[in-house]
C-alpha cells in the first residue's frame, strides 16, 4: 500500500494519501487544508484519486476538500450524520476561521460498507462520539485503520463540541476499535500512529 502522511492546516491535521501499488488508484483521507500541497503530493505519487474519504466534518478535516475534488474529480464520501456539520463549514465560524465550502457528498457512508480503491478494500466502521457520524476506515489485509479524532496515541478525542458524547466515544473505542487485531496500526487525525494493542495496554483514558 502506498501511504503518505501530510500534516495540514493550523491544527496540523493528518491528511493521508493512500494508494494501490498495482493499479495506482488512490484516495485522500481528511484533506483538512493546504489543498495545493495535497494535490502536489498526489501528482508526485502518480495516483488516480477515486475518493475523498472523510472521517468526520470538523473544519480542520474538511478545509481542503473543494480543491482536491476539483483537481481530481474524486467522489466525496461522508456519513450522512456529518452532513449538517459539513454544510456549516465544520463549525469554523465559532473560531473566527474562514474555510472554503465543500461540495456536497457523492457517497453516503454506512456501517459495514466497503470502499474499493484498486485492490485495497476499506471497510467503513461507524465510530461516533467525537462527532455524530464519525467513521473509521479499516483495511484488514494491510492491518491499518484511519480513525480521525476518535483514538490517539495515549489520548482520546474531545467530546465537548456539538454532537460529541463521552459515553458514545468510549463505546466506539472499546467495542469497535479494540475489537480489531492488536497489531492493527491506528492512523489518527493528529499526532503519531499507534497500535490497537499499545492503546489497550497503556492509554490512560481507556484502561
Amino acid at each position: 500500500m502506498i501511504l503518505h502522511t501530510i500534516p495540514v492546516g493550523m491544527n496540523q491535521t493528518n491528511c493521508y494519501i493512500v494508494g494501490c501499488e498495482e493499479t495506482r488508484r488512490g484516495a485522500v483521507i481528511d484533506p483538512g487544508g493546504d489543498g495545493k500541497r495535497i494535490i502536489r503530493e498526489i501528482e508526485d505519487a502518480d495516483l488516480d484519486v477515486a475518493y475523498v474519504l472523510v472521517t468526520h466534518a470538523h473544519f480542520d478535516h474538511i478545509g481542503g476538500i473543494a480543491r482536491v475534488v476539483d483537481a481530481t474529480g474524486a467522489k466525496l464520501a461522508l456519513h450522512p450524520n456529518e452532513r449538517p456539520l459539513l454544510e456549516a463549514r465544520g463549525g469554523a465560524s465559532m473560531w473566527g476561521i474562514n474555510v472554503e465550502p465543500s461540495p456536497p457528498p457523492d457517497v453516503e457512508l454506512s456501517d459495514g460498507q466497503v470502499i474499493e480503491v484498486g485492490t485495497l478494500t476499506f471497510e467503513v466502521l461507524l465510530t461516533p462520539g467525537h462527532s455524530p457520524g464519525g467513521v473509521t476506515f479499516y483495511e484488514a489485509d494491510q492491518g491499518v485503520a484511519f480513525d480521525g479524532d476518535l483514538l490517539f496515541s495515549n489520548g482520546i478525542g474531545r467530546t465537548d463540541l456539538t454532537g460529541g458524547d463521552q459515553q458514545t466515544l468510549m463505546r466506539s473505542i472499546k467495542e469497535v476499535i479494540f475489537a480489531l487485531p492488536d497489531d492493527t496500526v491506528i492512523y489518527p487525525g493528529h499526532g503519531p500512529s499507534t497500535t490497537v494493542g499499545k492503546e489497550k495496554r497503556s492509554n490512560p483514558w481507556v484502561r
